[in-house]
């Protein structure tokens, strides 16, 4: 027992470890890393490719999405909506991102059919993309959704939404397709992250204002790494809460709106010297 415990040269840094999930440490066997490490990199490497090409269960997104939208027809009036991005399969998706950024023609009527256009926009569209982590999208878009229409309804000012949509083999940026079509001021798309090593379940949201064709990523506000290890979603709500209001007030998203959310925390009642 004394020669195998001896086998594997243990790092001082690796108490640090208890703080992050980075791989710090690791200690050493010889000249390699130890066998248990090399096994946890090699898990860690087949969860990531699997959060990005296991396809999303629609069937039981749209199941757990219709119960909540259910009991919360004072804000949804309509049933959660199923639409196409033009990648018609997970291949073409990761080779053609264009593709994935625009609604197939099928979904485009299914948009118009809906009867939201015209000259009354709605405030908010929600839009879920499966993105590059459909297991993000798979453990965390409901938890958050239940969080931020929790919000939304008890907000000081009324908040009127458009039919909820989730998008198969869809990018961030199909949201100004289907905000632009729903006639909806603002839109905000929760999408699976691109996942790493550490993080195959992470949840990334993205608010436009006035979403609409030819907008860039400098358009958008991102909200990051949502996921039982990292954001909660009732901090990512409050968050996203922070933004949507200033988006509505002052009338833009992107680089022009920051987000202040935090400065109650950075603060600390001395003052922060940056925005004097």
């Amino acid at each position: 027992m004394t020669e195998r415990k001896l086998a594997v040269t243990e790092n001082p840094w690796r108490r640090l470890s208890a703080w992050t999930d980075a791989r710090i440490g690791l200690g050493r066997a010889g000249i390699s890393l130890p066998t248990q490490e090399m096994l946890a990199f090699q898990l860690a490497h087949a969860q990531a490719r699997d959060a990005v090409h296991l396809p999303l269960d629609t069937d039981r997104l749209m199941a757990d999405l219709k119960e909540l939208t259910g009991s919360r027809k004072t804000l949804l009036r309509h049933d959660p909506v199923h639409l196409q991005s033009q990648a018609c399969d997970r291949i073409t998706y990761l080779q053609r991102p264009d593709l994935g950024r625009r609604l197939s023609q099928p979904s485009c009527e299914a948009l118009d059919r809906l009867g939201h256009t015209g000259d009354s926009p709605v405030d908010l569209a929600l839009v879920i993309a499966d993105g590059l982590s459909s297991y993000g999208v798979q453990e965390n878009a409901v938890g958050f959704l239940e969080a931020l229409l929790t919000d939304l309804e008890t907000d000081d000012q009324p908040w009127e939404l458009a039919p909820l949509v989730v998008v198969s083999q869809g990018r961030v940026a199909i949201g100004d397709d289907v905000g632009h079509r729903l006639n909806a001021r603002c839109v905000v798309v929760l999408i699976g992250e691109r996942p790493g090593l550490s993080s195959p379940d992470s949840l990334g949201l993205y608010l436009t204002w006035q979403p609409g064709p030819g907008l860039t990523d400098a358009s958008r506000n991102c909200i990051s790494n949502i996921r039982p290890a990292g954001l909660s979603c009732g901090e990512a709500s409050r968050r996203l809460m922070y933004l949507l209001r200033a988006a509505r007030r002052k009338k833009v998203s992107g680089v022009p709106l920051k987000d202040r959310s935090e400065e109650a925390v950075i603060d600390q009642g001395i003052g922060n010297f940056l925005l004097r």
